[in-house]
C-alpha cells in the first residue's frame, strides 16, 4: 500500500477521495492548496502525490514543475477535462499519468497502483547504449558515470524500450507496457515522457540518436553508432 499526498481544494472531492483511497489501504494525507502541499512535502514525504490542476495560488502545473525540479516523486494529475492542452502541459511539467474528473475511485486506485509497480526492481541485467547503463537490478541509469534521476515512469519507459534495441514499439504497446492500458487516445502520455527522457539520456535533445521516432509507429532505443 502507498503512503500518498492528495492536493485538492475542492472539499468535497478531497473528502471522499481520501475516504476511497483509504478503504484501498492507502495511507493518505491532504492538503486543499498548493502551497500548503508544497509545505507538507517538505515536512513528509509520501511515496506518490495525487495534484488536481485547478488549484488556487499555485495551480497544479507550477506545482508540480516544483516538485520536479527537486524530486523524482510519482505524481498522478487531476483534470476537469480530457482537453488536450491541460494535459500535455501538466504531463511536460512532469506529471506520471492524469486521471479525468469526476473521479472514480477503483481507476485511480488502479493507476496508483501501476505507478508504484514501475519501480519494482527486476532481474540482475544491464544493457548499455553508449555512454548509457541501464543497471535492472539496481534500477539505476548513468551517462558517462553519472547517476541520471529519472522518475518512475521514465524508468520504466527507458527499460521497455531497452529490452528489444533497434526494434519499434507502437505507442499503443508502450501505453499497454508503462502505464498497463493501451487507450490509444493516451498516446500523449507516451509522447511527453519520451520528450521528458531525451532531456536527460541525449547529449542534444533536439537530435536525439538514442530514442528515435519511427513516423507513423511509435519510438525505438538505438545503439549510438
Amino acid at each position: 500500500m502507498a503512503f500518498l499526498l492528495l492536493i485538492e481544494d475542492d472539499n468535497s472531492v478531497r473528502t471522499a477521495l481520501e475516504m476511497g483511497l483509504s478503504r484501498q489501504g492507502h495511507r493518505v494525507v491532504t492538503a486543499a492548496t498548493g502551497e500548503d502541499g508544497l509545505k507538507l512535502l517538505g515536512e513528509q514525504r509520501p511515496d506518490l502525490i495525487v495534484l488536481d490542476l485547478a488549484l488556487p495560488g499555485i495551480n497544479g502545473f507550477e506545482v508540480c514543475r516544483r516538485i520536479r525540479r527537486t524530486d523524482q516523486l510519482p505524481i498522478i494529475l487531476l483534470t476537469a477535462s480530457s482537453d488536450d492542452i491541460d494535459v500535455v502541459v501538466g504531463l511536460e511539467s512532469g506529471a506520471d499519468d492524469y486521471v479525468v474528473k469526476p473521479v472514480n475511485g477503483r481507476v485511480l486506485d488502479a493507476r496508483i497502483r501501476a505507478v508504484m509497480r514501475r519501480g519494482e526492481r527486476e532481474a540482475s541485467d544491464s544493457a548499455s547504449f553508449g555512454s548509457l547503463v541501464i543497471d535492472r537490478a539496481a534500477m539505476t541509469v548513468t551517462k558517462s558515470g553519472e547517476d541520471l534521476q529519472l522518475t518512475p515512469t521514465e524508468l520504466r519507459l527507458l527499460l521497455e524500450l531497452s529490452r528489444r534495441p533497434g526494434q519499434a514499439l507502437s505507442r499503443q504497446q508502450l501505453l499497454r507496457l508503462v502505464w498497463e492500458h493501451d487507450y490509444l487516445g493516451d498516446s500523449r502520455l507516451v509522447d511527453a515522457c519520451v520528450q521528458r527522457l531525451r532531456a536527460k539520456v541525449e547529449d542534444v535533445p533536439s537530435s536525439p540518436t538514442l530514442i528515435r521516432t519511427v513516423r507513423g509507429v511509435g519510438y525505438r532505443l538505438d545503439t549510438p553508432s
